[in-house]
């Protein structure tokens, strides 16, 4: 990608010497490829991400060599100015030119491939090429330095899910702290006041304060641990600390199921994996105490519960702690409750009852103070703009009944019990009745058509990027998508790169690469104005499809007077694109009014793209995609088609539900 990018294709590469090496085993490397690629080359440099494996083993297969034969081996740093190879300043880590320390993307490869074949020397068009393309490179960088500091510092940082067990079981009392590990409870790293820090390795949790704890007056340190690593290897951590005669508590948190690779269920494995057979276990290698901490004690009822074994509601968690930590030697609280997640999917499918209690906030009691946050830690407890200042809300879309927000000594809360959220009814107007779109020009792609989606996770961002890879299939044409997801999943941000050609031999890189965005669907702003996203656009050539709703942060949980950059954002893309390639407007209130739910506004922000004549693909594929995704098929489908006639005709459709809202009042 980077040598494309250049415009070094392969005639231009074979007039100029540069000669390309693919090594599929990176260790240990194979000694007579390397040498045959090897001869004849004045310069050989080496791309790999990370550290030198491949780098140094050339310089080993070559060391030998005559010094007139040998070629320049470079990699991570430059040769300086110095000629035959030596050094020209002390310091060779002063030339970077291939970081180390993350991913190389293609512009970073694209500008140390130029920087070398014009210290080499080349011809005067292909050195125009390449200065075109590398001062394109500098040009966007120093204007994305400028579009940060417009759009202000606000991000999505991956946070608990609304009702997630760990938004309790990782509080620790006052005067301590605990080690974080493997699993979505490591999110609260970053949370604050939870005095949790460290990260180990799948198995080492809590094994560092094994060597801490004889250099320090610290007498005790909790430590957090998944069940799904419990069973992989977390075990091995509890025997460490036992046999290592440490004060430490273990809290296993226990929810049944290992959220971040897709919500296997882990307590009805027959090889066993419940509560039961954990207790048994860790007693068994010597734990002190054990007791299980739940939202649901009753369920412990007439179990086979071993000698000392205690079961506590979640309330008790704070006073079980402390207690735990004036225990010495190692001890371990299960915190059992059930993955949020979890809870949403299997009560979707019918198999987990669905509670017939809502929570809600009486906005002319709530005084805004923010305790419900605190308590909860909970995202669906949202801001409420009214006349009399900013108020809360609970977001029933969202919301998954865990009632931890309860837990603060507020009026303003009120639970209704067997009643249901009045949602927006779907616009009573017909399809058929409005007059057709028209159809827009898809475009050619004879390169590659780079198309990214930026949005918040969970909200199916990742979903629109498998609805264009299933057309661009179903049409025969190559695509490759790659998603950036992992922690995102939990609130936090979420990217969808898709590359479509009309030949899959014109793809080569999984990312679509800095300023080479034909279009980015926007379906959160925040993401939207993020550094990764502002990369990939190329005034003059990307167009941005943007909803501009503005949906809160995980900042709102610690800070009550965060306020949604929507403006900041907004101004960002505009500077970056043009206005006159960016479409603005809430797409989330336009889903709700005519769709009666929110979960629709990334198809109907796919229609609006796709009308824009920005997506390389028919109508009639993407309308399969969605019927061969299965899910809401003609929901989506409908969500597709009211975003074409946004991107049409935005004010007629705003018209629509306005006249609707108007005509039940009067009813």
């Amino acid at each position: 990608q980077a040598l494309h990018d250049l415009g070094l294709d392969d005639a231009t590469c074979r007039r100029i010497g540069l000669r390309l090496h693919k090594v599929n085993v990176v260790w240990p490397l194979e000694a007579q490829t390397t040498r045959a690629f090897a001869q004849g080359l004045q310069e050989i440099l080496v791309v790999e991400e990370k550290r030198q494996i491949i780098e140094y083993q050339v310089k080993e297969e070559l060391y030998n060599w005559r010094p007139d034969v040998r070629p320049n081996v470079l990699g991570k740093f430059d040769a300086g100015d110095a000629d035959g190879g030596e050094w020209s300043v002390p310091n060779p880590s002063e030339h970077w030119l291939l970081r180390p320390q993350a991913d190389l993307t293609p512009a970073l490869i694209a500008r140390a491939i130029a920087k070398r074949l014009k210290r080499l020397g080349v011809d005067a068009d292909i050195a125009v090429r390449l200065d075109a393309r590398v001062a394109l490179i500098e040009a966007k960088e120093r204007a994305l330095a400028h579009e940060l500091t417009t759009a202000g510092s606000a991000e999505r940082t991956p946070w608990f899910c609304s009702g997630c067990p760990h938004n309790t079981s990782t509080k620790v009392p006052e005067g301590s702290r605990a080690m974080a590990g493997i699993g979505c409870h490591y999110m609260v790293n970053w949370m604050p006041g939870r005095r949790t820090a460290t990260f180990t390795q799948m198995g080492g949790e809590g094994v560092p304060w094994v060597g801490q704890a004889p250099f320090t007056t610290e007498t005790h340190v909790f430590a957090n641990l998944g069940d799904g690593t419990y069973f992989h290897s977390g075990l091995l951590a509890i025997r460490q600390s036992i046999a290592a005669g440490v004060n430490i508590t273990y809290k296993i948190l226990y929810n049944d199921a290992v959220a971040m690779t897709g919500g296997q269920q882990v307590g009805e494995r027959p090889e066993g994996h419940s509560v039961l057979q954990i207790m048994q276990s860790v007693l068994a290698e010597g734990a002190r105490r054990f007791c299980v901490v739940t939202d649901e004690p009753e369920k412990y009822e007439g179990q086979a519960l071993l000698p000392g074994v205690t079961v506590h509601h979640r309330r008790e968690m704070d006073a079980l702690q402390r207690e735990f930590r004036e225990i010495p030697g190692t001890t371990v609280l299960l915190y059992d409750q059930t993955c949020a997640a979890e809870k949403r999917r299997r009560r979707k499918r019918g198999k987990l009852s669905d509670p017939a209690r809502r929570v809600v906030i009486n906005e002319a009691v709530c005084e805004g103070c923010g305790d419900c946050s605190v308590q909860s830690n909970c995202l669906s407890v949202e801001p409420l703009e009214t006349e009399l200042g900013r108020k809360r809300r609970i977001n029933q879309s969202t919301c998954n009944k865990d009632y931890s927000c309860l837990e603060g000594f507020c009026p303003s809360f009120v639970t209704v019990e067997g009643g249901q959220p009045k949602k927006p009814a779907p616009c009573a107007v017909a399809e058929p009745a409005l007059p057709p779109v028209p159809e827009p020009q898809v475009p050619a792609a004879p390169q590659a058509w780079g198309i990214v989606v930026a949005g918040v996770g969970g909200t199916g961002v990742i979903t629109i990027g498998q609805l264009l890879g299933m057309a661009a299939h179903l049409e025969g044409k190559g695509v490759i998508t790659q998603d950036a997801a992992g922690l995102a999943q939990k609130g936090g941000a979420t990217w969808s790169h898709i590359q479509i050609a009309d030949d899959a031999d014109h793809l080569y890189a999984t990312k679509v690469g800095t300023a080479e965005a034909d279009l980015v669907i926007a379906c959160d702003a925040i993401v939207a104005a993020n550094k990764a996203t502002l990369a990939v656009l190329r005034e003059g050539r990307t167009h941005v499809a943007l909803n501009t709703h503005g949906t809160p942060t995980a900042a709102f949980v610690h800070q009550p007077d965060w306020r949604f950059p929507a403006q900041a954002c907004e101004q960002a893309l505009r500077q970056a694109v043009g206005p006159e390639h960016l479409l603005a407007f809430d797409a989330e209130r336009v889903a709700v009014q005519l769709l009666g739910d929110s979960i629709y506004t990334n198809p109907l922000m796919l229609g609006v793209a796709w009308q824009m004549g920005r997506v390389p693909l028919s109508r009639e594929a993407i309308l399969r995609a969605i019927e061969l995704n299965g899910v809401q098929v003609e929901r989506n489908r409908a969500a597709f088609e009211w975003g074409r006639r946004c991107a049409h005709d935005l004010a007629s459709v705003e018209a629509l539900f306005v006249t609707q809202q108007v005509i039940e009042v009067i009813q």
